[in-house]
């Protein structure tokens, strides 16, 4: 297995509205306990790779209101 190797199903956000209008991601488990990130609408477009360290830095400001709006 590589790091990039995506090790379970992709996850829609819990914030889509469902409509196909809404921008969404959706989010897997990587091999090195990371995660890949792809645009729900477009999952043919690509995905963007976060290590674990990265996503987790990530859930801990958005959780400190760091992101979002």
């Amino acid at each position: 297995m590589t790091s990039q190797e995506v090790v379970s199903p992709f996850v829609k956000s819990s914030f889509s509205g469902g409509g196909s209008a809404n921008e969404c991601v959706e989010v897997a488990h990587t091999a090195n306990g990371g995660r890949a990130v792809r645009d729900s609408k477009d999952p043919a477009a690509g995905l963007q790779f976060f290590g674990p360290g990265h996503w987790a830095a990530f859930i801990d400001g958005v959780k400190a209101g760091t992101f979002g709006g």
